[in-house]
């Protein structure tokens, strides 16, 4: 049925009948909720509107909500989870923290167009996961894919595939997104064969496609957690080649709140260095 036969049909139902208009608007596959619908009639019967302009306007509220439930499936899709919200975000509780480059690379997500990578360094309970987590939101908000999960689970996943193929199949998820989130190297033991997943996953996105660490440790800790790993300077060189690199000094922000709520006080506000890049 062409677009004039189904205005046609609508108009005809709705003057021959009691249906609500939101319904016929549903049922030729405009998604947005019936209250939007009502609201906007109201305004155009008010305002006066002429037939094109309360299309137009229908058009601007469908598109909106579509981009809202886009956006909504690809954050779920991507793991990225709900942080606590940027702008409460207390930048005056870490000792040092490079909030300008932190800034910078949210704003403009240059290095997600150049390839570059980005490691978050500090101790348990800094802040990593949380700001990680919010260039996983801004890229997708940008309409990049994100794929946000531990480095523990994402090595154990490859290593329970049962054969090369399937192996080469399940990479693709580590591989093909824009921007991959890896959260907590340093707080789980690998093994060799772990470490070679990892080198696998950083070399082929090296130059071309970016990854996020957050971690404890300072690269020279690496060997620790990858005992025996024959392929970890490589790994490190490919990562940190083209790498910016924020540090955050602070004790735990979660024992921090916890003493404080214990106390029935909020937190002090604690001197703070800046620190250069």
């Amino acid at each position: 049925m062409s677009l004039t036969e189904t205005y046609c049909s609508m108009t005809s139902e709705a003057m021959m009948s009691d249906v609500d208009i939101a319904e016929l608007l549903h049922r030729i596959g405009l998604r947005v909720s019936r209250e939007a619908i009502h609201a906007l009639i109201a305004h155009a019967t008010k305002s006066k509107l002429g037939p094109s302009q309360l299309l137009e306007q229908l058009a601007a509220i469908e598109r909106r909500d579509r981009d809202t439930r886009n956006l909504a499936s690809r954050v779920a899709a991507a793991c990225v989870g709900t942080p606590k919200p940027l702008d409460q975000f207390d930048w005056n509780y870490p000792a040092a923290i490079d909030r300008a480059l932190f800034e910078h690379h949210y704003q403009t997500l240059e290095f997600l167009e150049q390839g570059e990578n980005i490691l978050f360094r500090g101790p348990s309970g800094a802040g990593k996961t949380t700001l990680a987590r919010h260039y996983g939101l801004r890229a997708l908000e940008r309409g990049y894919s994100v794929r946000f999960i531990t480095l523990s689970t994402a090595l154990a996943d490859l290593l329970s595939q049962e054969s090369l193929p399937a192996t080469e199949r399940r990479l693709k998820r580590y591989t093909a997104p824009r921007l991959l989130i890896l959260d907590e190297l340093g707080y789980l033991p690998c093994d060799a064969r772990a470490a070679d997943m990892l080198f696998h996953i950083v070399s082929r996105r090296h130059e071309h496609r970016s990854i996020i660490i957050t971690t404890n440790l300072a690269y020279k800790q690496w060997p620790g957690m990858f005992p025996g790993a024959s392929c970890l300077s490589a790994l490190i060189d490919r990562f940190a080649q083209h790498c910016h690199t924020i540090d955050i000094e602070a004790d735990s922000w979660r024992n921090h709140e916890a003493q404080q709520r214990a106390k029935g006080k909020p937190p002090p506000k604690p001197p703070r260095k800046t620190t250069k890049t």
